[in-house]
């Protein structure tokens, strides 16, 4: 005899989900391109799971909340911004403004990093509950770390109006794409901008 009784609500089966880390990915890449497009407040768990060829019961499954989808997009598109501590620290303390701008615009740079930037950066602007996940990330995991590498009684000021130089840089030359700045060599924007930052981190 033929078991028909419905399956109870609640975890996906294990073959509905598939149970690997594909599905993850695909619906954490839907999520991004999902934020890009609409922003956080139009971007929903149905839509991101359409966007993946999922369920929504899989994207809950997976990552909860809209807003937890979201800070997990954010800390996958930040893995690489995370790592700025351990190089701008490598060399001689005179030259971490150089070191900061460097790698911090380098990431910019390179179109495959840019578009999931662009796209929490967006949303973080735009939304108050993107905008915490999006501060609670950077202060704990970058803006901290960078304190405690400068070793000075204002350190998390100083590492904070540093980032605020390059940030602020950042989103006028790749959200807004101000001319001049937005077509300007980007070595010359670094020439210009590191001085500052070494100001901020290791001036009096």
């Amino acid at each position: 005899m033929t078991d028909t009784a419905p399956r109870r609500r609640g975890r996906p089966s294990r073959t509905k989900s598939g149970d690997v880390p594909a599905t993850r990915d695909r619906i954490l890449t839907a999520a991004r391109e999902e934020f890009s497009e609409r922003g956080y407040d139009k971007t929903s768990v149905r839509g991101i799971a359409k966007a993946a060829g999922v369920d929504s019961a899989l994207v809950h499954h997976y990552f909860g909340t809209k807003e937890q989808v979201f800070q997990e997009a954010v800390e996958a598109v930040f893995a690489p911004a995370l790592k700025a501590p351990d190089v701008i620290f490598e060399g001689p303390l005179d030259g971490v403004g150089e070191r900061f701008a460097r790698f911090l615009f380098g990431i910019w740079e390179n179109p495959v990093t840019r578009a999931p930037l662009l796209a929490v950066v967006r949303s973080a602007v735009n939304n108050e509950v993107a905008a915490a996940v999006f501060r609670r990330l950077i202060s704990s995991q970058l803006m901290r770390r960078v304190a405690s590498q400068v070793g000075l009684p204002d350190a998390e000021l100083r590492a904070e109006l540093a980032a605020a130089q390059l940030v602020g840089v950042a989103i006028m030359r790749y959200v807004i794409k101000l001319e001049p700045l937005a077509s300007a060599d980007i070595e010359q924007i670094i020439a210009r901008v590191a001085p500052v930052v070494q100001g901020h981190l290791t001036g009096p």
